[in-house]
């Protein structure tokens, strides 16, 4: 049995292998995972499908085929992840994935994603890259910025039902 990809220290047959199959997981964490998994072993098409509709029009499948074939994934490192449980319809999920680039230098990618689930099933959105840090000591105001990086006031993003 070989450890799985996402660093979960589960296997792979008991961790993202069943969700890559099925294209379908459970939470916001678990397809980040599965995904994380997908740009280790270089499944495109997963990556594709699992993209929101929304903003899937933005990537093309051959160039994300040529990018995995340029980066060999090292090492996923989870942040922080705040709702996207089976109950949620949104989640997001800091994380860093380490990887070697065409010319063998380890490069990090430090990621806010941000997923939606539709009709059951979980997509990624988008992500802001290098996320500025959220001090979690601060009270969020009504009409602050939403801390999750949507770009929406607080009242009508995260705290809408608060």
């Amino acid at each position: 049995m070989t450890d799985c990809p996402c660093c979960s220290g589960r296997t792979y047959a008991e961790c993202c292998q069943p969700i890559i199959n099925t294209q379908s997981a459970s939470s916001a964490l678990s397809l980040m995972r599965s995904r994380y998994t997908a740009y280790q072993t270089g499944q495109a098409e997963y990556l594709y499908k699992t993209t929101h509709p929304k903003t899937r029009g933005q990537y093309k499948l051959n160039e994300i085929e040529d990018w995995l074939k340029e980066n060999n994934w090292i090492k996923l490192e989870i942040i922080s992840v705040e709702h996207g449980n089976i109950n949620d319809t949104r989640g997001i999920v800091e994380f860093k994935a380490y990887y070697k680039n065409k010319n063998d230098a380890i490069e990090m990618l430090h990621e806010r994603s941000t997923f939606l689930k539709e009709n059951a099933q979980w997509f990624y959105l988008d992500g802001i890259i290098n996320p500025p840090k959220i001090d979690l000591m601060k009270k969020v105001l009504r009409n602050d910025p939403c801390p999750c990086g949507s770009g929406k006031k607080q009242k009508k993003c995260c705290g809408k039902n608060n």
